[in-house]
């Protein structure tokens, strides 16, 4: 069935990247009992014993994957029902890359034996996410020269996994002076130019970042998009603009953006007991 089912992704008219997300799930689930057994016997038991390396959202990729699978083959009539279960609960939006964190994985960077063009490539790309709140495969990695905005300080993000993320972000002053550093006299091409992508510019920071990561002693859970998550809680806190985040972030949809705003909680709870204390006061007198 795994052989349709990839022909099938390979000819459809799904995006790339979610081409290589079902791809990737599939190399997961190859590892596991799962591959040798017919489509028609897999049970949700089968799926609460499954255990996959690395990330929560690395054993979700698996999961998506198989239940995009089970739910072709019951299009293809070849699976009467669909066995329900549950994805791993990810942490990414609770756990955020912050200062502490981003000083952290930068010195240890620098101890890494890496290249010096490598670590500073793996610096502006932390730089970046924390202060661009970008989403780093589809955004950052595919920042181009030509849409840097020096006059006005603003980074135009051209394309994106929504309509809404066509928008234009603001540059910190540190995000100017790296980006002037880093693109120098040249005015077209790839921010982040690799001679070895096929697309021309980098793909992942992946494996420098779980190398920084564990050299600095974070926790595995921290991935580089919890800069994005820390970008909204962040600007969300110091600003109160809900709407401003949504556009900066490219967001459609409140619920999402409302994830960031956890932070208020602590100041709507202090101006609850203000309130009741002054009340109380009142009344007591």
């Amino acid at each position: 069935f795994s052989v349709k089912f990839l022909e099938w992704v390979r000819n459809t008219q799904l995006e790339q990247k979610t081409k290589i997300y079902y791809q990737t799930g599939w190399r997961l689930l190859k590892m596991t009992r799962l591959a040798e057994m017919r489509i028609d016997k897999v049970t949700a038991d089968h799926v609460e014993t499954l255990r996959f390396p690395n990330s929560p959202s690395n054993a979700n990729c698996a999961l998506r994957t198989l239940r995009r699978m089970l739910h072709k083959a019951e299009e293809w009539k070849m699976l009467q029902k669909v066995p329900k279960f549950k994805l791993v609960k990810e942490y990414g939006r609770s756990l955020r890359l912050n200062d502490e964190s981003e000083q952290k994985l930068i010195a240890a960077a620098a101890t890494c034996g890496w290249r010096k063009r490598s670590f500073e490539l793996f610096r502006d790309v932390v730089i970046l996410v924390r202060d661009t709140g970008m989403r780093n495969e589809r955004e950052l990695y595919r920042t181009r020269i030509e849409h840097l905005d020096w006059t006005n300080k603003v980074i135009f993000v051209p394309d994106s996994k929504t309509p809404e993320g066509r928008r234009p972000i603001p540059m910190s002053d540190r995000v100017f002076d790296l980006l002037k550093v880093r693109c120098g006299e040249q005015r077209q091409g790839w921010v982040f130019p690799s001679k070895r992508s096929a697309v021309g510019h980098i793909t992942t920071v992946g494996k420098q970042f779980r190398q920084a990561r564990t050299k600095a002693g974070l926790p595995e859970n921290l991935v580089l998009y919890c800069g994005r998550h820390d970008y909204g809680t962040r600007i969300l806190k110091d600003t109160g603009n809900l709407a401003a985040v949504m556009r900066t972030m490219g967001h459609k949809d409140v619920k999402t953006a409302m994830q960031y705003q956890h932070p208020e909680l602590d100041i709507i709870r202090a101006a609850l007991n203000k309130h009741n204390d002054a009340q109380s006061t009142a009344m007591a007198s």
